[in-house]
């Protein structure tokens, strides 16, 4: 029987065929995008650039982000599936592409470095495997499969860094980025070919342009705003932010905190890495599935915030790498409940037609830790150094948790209709 809210213009793949390419699509996706973070700093330097210019052009793709998140949300509400998919992984082939350009020696290699910056504003692949992931999944099954996506997470962390830094070495530093060209065309040719044009049902499409009146606009500022005040919406997502910002702040300082205070070369840097793509698949992919269908979205909220605060506390002892790796199967089960909860609670607490506009603005949540992390984390660290970290981390999850135990969330969130 077909999943209620699911349309029935599948396309030969059908319902779970389109699931499946969908998790797919995310994992060459992330792939592509971890060879490229692999290899950026190398490239930065081989171009001439200090660290201060890297970290300008790593917060121009964050601003870029942040702003097209929404935007890009927008755009797969009003014009399906296939059409977010192919725009982020056209957006994707571009930046490749003008990387490539970059490494060669007889063009303008930092100009197009940083206009290779540019298409980020709508490389928003994983919001778009949400939104299709949401749509064809009922609200009972939406935890888990939307937590599959961790793996599709790990297999990019983990595959993307060691073919980024393998590739690299063995084939010059453009054959990451010309490989990555090639996936990201094959990617934006499966998602025009076999992605279905909407996974939305027909009666979405019949409310979200009311007879009578023009079309709105992917810009349009106060119909995205908008979603933050309906019933429900507003905390959750002050949650996500407020929760997830010390953990960003750390993970931003995260390559000089490995090697300054941890000590770690580059190699041993990337094993640790490794670790933490290999927790978060195994977490996100398999353990939060299986609490979610034992346990209520609120309480698995409120227990992703107290190991938050109890990893904080601990993180501010810790003094060396060992006791990190302790600490990671909490801090990474934490960051993955967070995560894959309010992404589902808040798809839940607006209409099938605004999915994709609410999953935009969740994407923005990285960004902004990404636009602030730099200058704000380094502050802190010089200031303070790595203790600081743990300190925050606990007095602001600490805090969220008496709220959410005073106002708790309610048990379940239905869609809105």
């Amino acid at each position: 029987m077909r999943k209620v809210g699911a349309p029935s213009g599948m396309g030969p793949l059908g319902r779970s065929g389109v699931v499946l390419l969908t998790y797919v699509l995310a994992a060459l996706e992330l792939t592509c995008l971890f060879m490229q973070f692999s290899i950026m700093p190398y490239l930065s330097r081989r171009l001439g650039l200090d660290s201060v210019a890297f970290g300008y052009q790593q917060t121009v793709f964050g601003v870029l982000q942040l702003l097209g998140g929404p935007v890009f949300g927008r755009f797969a509400d009003q014009h399906g599936a296939r059409a977010a998919f192919t725009l982020s992984f056209l957006a994707s082939s571009a930046l490749y592409l003008l990387l490539a350009a970059a490494c060669i020696p007889a063009l303008p290699g930092v100009a197009l470095l940083f206009a290779s910056r540019l298409p980020g504003a709508l490389m928003h692949t994983l919001p778009a495997a949400q939104m299709v992931i949401a749509d064809l999944s009922t609200p009972e099954e939406r935890p888990a499969a939307l937590g599959r996506l961790g793996l599709c997470f790990g297999v990019g962390l983990i595959f993307g860094s060691l073919l980024g830094g393998t590739l690299s070495s063995s084939f010059g530093i453009q054959c990451p980025v010309v490989a990555a060209l090639v996936v990201t065309l094959l990617g934006a040719l499966l998602s025009a070919t076999c992605i279905p044009a909407s996974t939305k049902g027909a009666s979405v499409h019949a409310q979200t342009t009311p007879p009578g009146k023009p079309k709105a606009s992917v810009f349009d500022l106060k119909a995205i705003t908008r979603l933050l005040l309906q019933p429900g919406v507003l905390p959750v997502f002050l949650v996500k932010v407020i929760c997830g910002l010390p953990i960003g702040l750390f993970m931003v300082m995260f390559s000089i905190i490995s090697m300054d205070f941890f000590q770690l070369d580059a190699a041993q840097a990337g094993y640790l890495m490794s670790f933490f793509g290999v927790l978060q698949m195994v977490i996100q992919g398999l353990v939060i599935g299986r609490l979610s269908s034992h346990f209520s979205e609120g309480a698995l909220l409120r227990a992703s915030v107290l190991v938050f605060s109890v990893v904080g506390l601990a993180m501010a002892l810790m003094a060396n790498v060992f006791h990190f790796c302790l600490l990671m199967p909490g801090l990474v089960f934490s960051l993955c409940a967070l995560n894959v909860v309010t992404d589902s609670m808040l798809t839940k607490a607006v209409s099938t037609s605004d999915t994709g506009t609410m999953l935009g603005l969740c994407a923005s949540v990285q960004p902004l830790t990404r636009t602030l992390g730099p200058t704000l984390g380094g502050l802190l660290y010089r200031s303070f150094g790595v203790p600081v970290f743990g300190h925050v981390q606990f007095a602001v999850n600490f805090i969220v948790l008496l709220v959410l135990w005073k106002q708790p969330v309610p048990r379940k969130m239905d869609r809105a209709q």
